[in-house]
């Protein structure tokens, strides 16, 4: 391995930037793959999390009953924290290693899987979702390890496998989460969680290399807070706008702070003399514009796993109704006055078409895994392909293929065949994703700016992610089915907790029908990535 130092030169902002030729140019192949595995292994600890506990939301009604349609917030807060986060450890990353700071916030995520196992205290439960989320820097930390790592013919492909590791929690994560689940609880998932991170952690320290780049400079602590708590406040209105009135001063009051505090962040920023990000990096449209996709974009691929999870572990209607008559009538035994099974009748207002009352197994065997199987495989193919073509194209294949899904699931009347072509079809798309959003960022920085610019990549993401999972837990709540039930000509009305009518679901797609056709024609129009990916170089 090459070795050569070079001295410390100073940036722009007058931090000094140490440039040391550590890639792995002259390593075996099996090494560079084994090196590769371990990050990608271990930046799967913030998908799996997502993808298991999403798809076991409907499970986890049963422990916190009173929070309804709240439940959500379970993976909510992983975008605020992770919004909020990402960004300081992307540039502590720069600063002080980026394999430290892949290890810290392991150690941050073990921290919340045990508490979460631990608790049925609602907020003792968020405070552990809430150290889980750090885990969310580690993939995008990952990207400027392996750009700094890999020899550069290699770097468009290891972003792909990176891309790919998304497909395997895709493909894992509901079936671990569901076995589990199924058969003991949903806090088995978080102990699978905390174990799974026990074991890799000793192998990203015995195997994984430190990069040797680094920028010899301080995080600047006003700018820190401006652009963390800004984001905070923006994802906390987006989030619960629901509950607290989406046009109420104090609602609007988390808003209006939240964009001044961003406004202040870029504004700040291009005065002090050590930056948080050089702002020239952050606003040229090399930059910049990928971010805007990313921040429209990438909602859906938080949406449509959320709202498969829901529609297809939901017992379908007959199976509901025939559920609240026989919780009626057990009821009124207990309460010392028997009625007949067939004195109650149940209707429901509105009626729902899905429904098909899986548990997670079955969920994960007829829908879940299908899109992961096909990101895995397109992965490391659309990593080669940004190696010969650049990474517009991949980005307008991903987000064409995404429009033309969400279409799909806003016109068709539910069926869990045609809903499983459109989820493979997304898988296609989250492929091409999450292989042709970081090389954009890599080909446009220089190494000592690419924790923080990863990291300004994830808070896109978290503010995109959680923006459209806010806007879908609104029009869900505002679109509730109400059972009423008859016995014997006395009628008694009751909101069904985590079932909602079919409009709720529509509406949420054609929400992201938007989202994704304005990111396809921001993919389109752009300029950066129509030229074969370097590598960073």
């Amino acid at each position: 391995m090459s070795t050569t130092q070079t001295s410390p030169v100073p940036d722009d902002t007058g931090a000094a930037v140490t440039h040391s030729a550590g890639r792995l140019d002259d390593a075996s192949k099996f090494r560079i793959a084994a090196i590769l595995l371990v990050i990608v292994l271990y930046t799967e600890i913030a998908p799996l999390q997502y993808t298991m506990v999403a798809a076991a939301l409907q499970k986890m009604t049963t422990t916190f009953p009173t929070v309804g349609g709240n439940i959500n917030w379970a993976v909510i807060i992983l975008g605020l924290v992770g919004a909020s986060a990402t960004p300081v450890l992307g540039k502590a990353s720069d600063i002080w290693g980026k394999k430290r700071m892949l290890l810290v916030c392991g150690v941050l995520f073990l921290a919340g899987c045990v508490i979460c196992a631990s608790t049925s205290n609602w907020t003792i439960f968020l405070i552990g979702r809430g150290l889980s989320a750090f885990a969310i820097a580690t993939q995008f930390i990952s990207y400027g390890l392996v750009r700094d790592l890999l020899p550069r013919k290699y770097v468009p492909i290891g972003l792909g496998f990176i891309g790919t590791g998304v497909g395997f929690s895709g493909v894992a994560a509901p079936l671990i989460g569901g076995v589990l689940v199924d058969h003991f609880d949903w806090r088995s998932m978080f102990w699978f969680l905390a174990i799974f991170t026990i074991v890799l952690t000793p192998l990203v320290i015995f195997v994984v290399p430190e990069s040797t780049v680094r920028l010899r400079d301080r995080i600047d602590p006003f700018g820190a807070v401006l652009l963390s708590a800004g984001a905070l406040l923006t994802l906390l209105y987006l989030d619960n706008g629901q509950n607290l009135g989406w046009t109420r001063a104090t609602s609007l009051l988390w808003l209006i702070v939240g964009l001044l505090l961003l406004v202040s962040f870029v504004v700040v920023e291009r005065r002090v003399s050590r930056p948080i990000m050089d702002m020239r990096l952050l606003l040229n449209p090399k930059v910049s514009v990928v971010l805007l996709m990313t921040v429209i974009g990438m909602g859906i691929t938080a949406v449509q796993p959320l709202a498969l999870g829901y529609m297809t572990q939901t017992p379908n209607s007959e199976t509901l109704r025939g559920q609240i008559a026989e919780g009626a009538a057990a009821h009124a035994q207990a309460a010392g006055h028997p009625i007949p099974r067939d004195m109650i009748r149940v209707f429901l207002d509105p009626g729902y078409s899905y429904g098909n009352g899986y548990g997670m197994v079955q969920y994960a065997v007829h829908i879940g895994i299908w899109a992961g199987v096909l990101g895995m495989i397109v992965g490391p193919f659309a990593g080669a392909l940004i190696r010969r073509i650049g990474g517009r194209i991949p980005a307008i294949i991903a987000f064409a293929l995404l429009t033309v899904s969400a279409i799909g699931f806003a016109v068709s009347q539910y069926s869990l065949v045609t809903y499983l072509v459109l989820y493979i079809l997304s898988g296609i798309a989250f492929g091409f994703l999450y292989a042709a959003l970081p090389s954009l960022i890599v080909e446009a920085v220089p190494p000592e700016q690419q924790g923080i610019s990863s990291g300004m990549l994830g808070v896109t993401t978290s503010l995109g992610t959680g923006a459209a999972m806010a806007v879908t837990t609104a029009l869900l709540n505002n679109n509730p089915v109400v059972a009423h039930i008859d016995i014997a000509g006395h009628t008694t009305s009751q909101v069904i907790p985590q079932v909602f009518a079919d409009r709720g679901y529509t509406d949420g797609f054609w929400v992201m029908v938007g989202t994704t056709a304005v990111a396809l024609v921001i993919a389109v129009l752009m300029r950066h990535g129509r030229k074969p990916a370097t590598g960073g170089e």
